[in-house]
């Protein structure tokens, strides 16, 4: 006989809420129905002359809400590798390596403190500041989580003492990156609260106001959100309709932080935003010029998701695809409409995007290009490289794991091995944002040829002809192109993370001790180079030693990049996989379980 009790979750006297979770005892004791909570929903009284979001009128309200998912969580695959205990040895250099990550955590953190506090950014060369994300204070609130996982309470807390005193209801900027606040605000809010257990109830309450402020984003005719919104328009109540060109990812990945809002406070209308996006993305999945994938530019004003002719992984389309497993994970795996989009774009990118680079060293390695669609029967490739799309990697050793494809995993480690690959070619040992390169013939067999390597160059360069050994080297050192490379369009290292995310995860779920090694190789590039007297700062051109240094420290630095950084040398219980699912900013809910 089943034993039912009554189990309070959370009670929060910030917003008013009691979320109440049933259990059955004589389940899995770490299983817990997924429902949303009951009770009267009090959200605290607005302060003086604060507007009140939530009790802003809409003028296309919808008829009911999206049911949210409800039940046990499905039984999803273990991502984590079954660690052994490490040697002495192995810990002691473990350990110094996460030191080093810390210390340089510590050194950014203390510049912003000192120099930025409550901008959003911190300008690492001229000690100044900047802000460009809402002005509420970016940097402080993307890496709250960051100060909780290498334990410095004591910075913790006066970041949260902080976060009160921001309001998150008005900006002094007249338009809000819907997008940008959701990931780098909204999930740095909802993951600390979600690390710290819920003892500090002030980071659900500036979530749910934040949360209601975007909401307004949405009141559209078709009830899809506005990406770049002038809020002040939201505000007085006027008319307001998406536009008819936006970024596929930043119509597509909202999903996550929405849907942990409705799940930390009960109110189904965050879950229900995101879930007409998700519709809308599945009617389209099939009909594109490339069935089975998005294009880069969608049409949401009109509800047209598949016009465009250009697709890619990376840049700005890159997270859409990534919250489609996580969010099956989030949901605990009570909607299989997420694993299904992921497992169709995944192999229509699997056949059409990855490819093979011509290397001199005939490299087994993989990278995700971009393509163009030319007609039905015609789609081509550009073998373009991007840093954004080295988070790929990772996500696709993920899907292998809870998707049982581990036929994936393999494919995964290629294109994690491709980053690195691309990292260790230039004299910096960093990365570039994006290049060009020759695309193998046969995936299986390629042989380095250089006459297809100066083609390639020539392609792409008006300027450069093929001739004598010796004039063709010239031009390729004038060019600062290095083998393999046929173009290096933009050379700039601006403290991006997705590599180490990739590797990060790829270590997790394969235990290779071998990739905390690159990891660390990584750092220390990186660090050599970006370290100022106030934090790091970002890179002109990584193909040039030493690489000239640009004034910029975005927040994804510290809440991403050294945070992956921290966590590969961190005793492996810490976030496990098994229990947090990261947004695209690095910021980990818990799952369901």
């Amino acid at each position: 006989m089943l034993t039912r009790r009554l189990f309070p979750l959370y009670l929060f006297t910030g917003v008013g809420l009691i979320a109440f979770f049933y259990f059955f005892e004589s389940r899995d004791a770490e299983s817990t129905p997924i429902f949303l909570g009951a009770g009267q929903f009090n959200r605290p009284p607005a302060k003086d002359g604060q507007f009140q979001w939530s009790t802003r009128p809409e003028k296309h309200p919808v008829s009911s809400l999206i049911p949210f998912p409800t039940g046990y969580p499905a039984k999803i695959s273990s991502i984590q590798h079954k660690f052994t205990p490490e040697s002495g040895a192995a810990a002691d250099e473990r350990i110094k390596r996460r030191q080093s990550v810390k210390e340089t955590f510590i050194r950014a953190w203390n510049g912003y403190r000192e120099h930025a506090w409550l901008k959003d950014e911190l300008t690492p060369i001229s000690g100044s500041s900047r802000s460009h994300f809402g002005g509420w204070a970016a940097t402080l609130v993307d890496s709250l989580d960051t100060l909780w996982i290498m334990d410095l309470k004591t910075e913790f807390e006066e970041a949260v003492e902080s976060v009160r005193d921001i309001d998150f209801t008005t900006t002094e900027e007249d338009q809000i990156n819907t997008f940008e606040t959701t990931i780098r605000y909204l999930g740095g809010l909802l993951a600390a609260f979600d690390l710290s257990d819920g003892k500090y109830p002030v980071l659900l309450e500036k979530a749910l106001e934040l949360g209601d402020m975007l909401y307004a984003a949405f009141d559209t005719p078709n009830r899809m959100p506005i990406t770049r919104w002038y809020w002040k328009t939201g505000m007085s109540g006027d008319t307001q309709k998406p536009d008819d060109g936006v970024l596929a990812a930043e119509i597509g990945s909202l999903s996550l932080e929405f849907t942990r809002l409705s799940q930390l406070t009960g109110d189904a209308k965050f879950f229900d935003a995101i879930q007409r996006i998700s519709d809308r993305f599945e009617q389209a999945q099939l009909k594109t010029k490339l069935p089975g994938m998005w294009p880069v530019v969608v049409n949401p004003q009109a509800a047209d998701l598949g016009t465009d002719t250009g697709f890619t992984l990376g840049a700005m389309a890159d997270s859409l695809y990534e919250y489609l497993p996580k969010q099956y994970m989030l949901l605990g795996g009570l909607s299989q409409q997420y694993r299904n989009l992921y497992e169709i774009a995944i192999d229509t990118a699997k056949k059409n995007l990855l490819f093979r680079p011509m290397t001199p060293n005939e490299d087994d390695i993989l990278i995700s290009g971009n393509v163009r669609v030319v007609s039905p029967t015609e789609v081509q490739l550009d073998p373009q490289g991007q840093h954004l799309a080295c988070f790929v990697g990772g996500m696709m050793a993920i899907g292998s794991r809870i998707f049982d494809r581990p036929d994936d995993l393999p494919i995964a480690r290629k294109l994690v091995d491709g980053c690195i690959w691309a990292y260790q070619s230039m004299p910096s040992g960093i990365m570039p944002e994006s290049f060009h390169v020759v695309p193998c013939e046969d995936a299986t067999s390629c042989k380095w040829d250089e006459k297809k390597w100066h083609a390639g160059i020539e392609s792409r360069h008006d300027d450069f002809k093929v001739g004598e050994a010796a004039s063709m080297a010239e031009q390729i050192k004038n060019l600062g192109l290095f083998p393999g490379f046929t173009d290096i369009a933009d050379r700039r290292y601006i403290l991006r993370p997705e590599t180490i995310e990739s590797i990060f995860i790829l270590y997790r779920i394969t235990g290779d001790e071998s990739l905390r090694d690159t990891a660390w190789e990584i750092f220390q590039s990186i660090t050599e180079y970006t370290h100022t007297a106030f934090g790091n700062a970002a890179l002109s051109d990584v193909t040039h030693l030493p690489p000239q240094q640009s004034d910029s420290m975005e927040s994804f630095w510290t809440a991403e990049t050294l945070k992956y950084f921290y966590l590969i040398f961190s005793d492996t219980s810490l976030i496990d996989l098994d229990h947090f699912v990261f947004n695209t900013e690095a910021h980990p809910f818990k799952r369901p379980r």
